[in-house]
This record gives C-alpha cells, sequence and structure tokens, in this order.
C-alpha cells in the first residue's frame, strides 16, 4: 500500500514540473533585418495553453542586464496555425549584430528569448559589436544599442544561476522568471550568441530541485512501508 502511495507521490510530482513555453526558432546570429523592411520571427508553440497573450520586446545589451527598446506586439502564443510575426523594423544605432526579442507572458514566469541579429540601413552597413565577452566572461559578442530619437529603458538586476546554454539572444532558448517589460528578471538559464533555440520550458535548475523533492518523499514512504 506504502509502495504504491510512494509511486503515485512521485508521478504527481512529475507532473508538476511538465512545462512546454513557446520556443523562439528565429531570428539569430547572421541574419540581417533592414530598416523600414520586414522584421521577422518564428517559434513554436506553448503547448500548455498558458501563453494565450505572448508579449515580444525588441531588446539590446547583455545577458544580465538588457535594455527594453520597444514592444512590437503581443500575440497567442499557444495557437500552433500562427507561429510567425512581422512588423516594420525600426531605426536603431548602432547597425550590429546586438538586437534580439524576448517573449514573455503574464500567465508565466518564464521568459525565452531569440538570437542576437542585426538591423541595419544597408546590409554592407554592418558594425561589429562593442563586446566580445560577456559581463561572466563568456565568449558572446554583444552592444548596447538604442532607437534613433527614442528613449530605451533598461531591464536591470538580471542575475543568472546558470550558464548560457545555446539561443536565447543567440544560441538556445533560455528561460527566466521575468515581468513583461521594464521589471528585474532572474535568470535561470542566460542567453546567448552561436546556434538556434533548443527549447523552452522549465528550467533545469527547477526540474532537478522537484525531482530532487519526489525521490525524497519516495523513499521516506517506501522506508515506513518497510518498518510496517
Amino acid at each position: 500500500m506504502f509502495a504504491a502511495l510512494a509511486l503515485t507521490i512521485l508521478a504527481s510530482s512529475a507532473a508538476i514540473f511538465v512545462h512546454a513555453d513557446p520556443n523562439p526558432n528565429n531570428p539569430g546570429p547572421g541574419d540581417v533585418f533592414i530598416e523600414g523592411q520586414a522584421c521577422t520571427m518564428s517559434w513554436s508553440p506553448d503547448t500548455t495553453g498558458v501563453w494565450k497573450t505572448m508579449i515580444i520586446q525588441l531588446k539590446t545589451g547583455d545577458n544580465f542586464d538588457m535594455v527594453n527598446l520597444t514592444t512590437v506586439g503581443t500575440v497567442d502564443g499557444t495557437d500552433a496555425t500562427k507561429t510567425t510575426f512581422s512588423y516594420t523594423c525600426p531605426q536603431v544605432t548602432p547597425h550590429s549584430p546586438i538586437y534580439f526579442y524576448q517573449f514573455s507572458s503574464p500567465a508565466s514566469n518564464n521568459s525565452v528569448w531569440t538570437g542576437r541579429f542585426t538591423i541595419t540601413d544597408t546590409a554592407t552597413d554592418i558594425v561589429p559589436a562593442a563586446e566580445s565577452t560577456q559581463p561572466d566572461g563568456s565568449a558572446i559578442p554583444w552592444g548596447t544599442g538604442k532607437l534613433v530619437n527614442t528613449t530605451s529603458t533598461t531591464t536591470g538586476g538580471i542575475t543568472s544561476s546558470m550558464p548560457a546554454t545555446a539561443s536565447g539572444l543567440g544560441t538556445s532558448s533560455a528561460t527566466s522568471s521575468a515581468s513583461a517589460s521594464t521589471t528585474t528578471d532572474t535568470l535561470t538559464s542566460t542567453p546567448s550568441s552561436g546556434s538556434q533555440a533548443t527549447g523552452g520550458g522549465l528550467s533545469l535548475a527547477a526540474q532537478s530541485i522537484g525531482w530532487k523533492t519526489a525521490l525524497t518523499l519516495g523513499v521516506s514512504a517506501l522506508g515506513f512501508a518497510l518498518l510496517l
């Protein structure tokens, strides 16, 4: 009886930690968009039904102090038939591969990012990123841009509890605990600058804690059964 109860606890705990955030597919490193023309992006949808309101923000800066430039749109992140978005590229400076999108939802504590890309006036007018490494020493180029004739706001105070894994800002879809616009974010996997996203969802740290808790409950229940 107690063995069955332990298995039930384990199964229930595992279910609690199942989550599937939207997963940015592009843009990413090497992508170039022209001011005044279409800026596009795509993602894999949230399969849990949580991200019905998905806010898309254009950002710049490093992985720890992201600067919010503007909110470009709000879409349904759960709609599998609509997984792309396009808007008119704004004028920015500098014309460097230092821009990226953040996806967030008021219904979720997580945020995910695309890779870093370039916005410029012509395809030949591209300036290298001002910085070659992140504040933590990661070899991920970055810089801080701004909209022409527009004031930017910083979503500061971002702290990282894990190294970058592959996109949110350039390599893998990163996950964080974050609010929609200019509030403080606490990263559980910082975005970087390389290949494309490999998946959103619950951070590895949260999954580890969940499984450890579930296993502890299961072992305790089994031990109690043996004593009886």
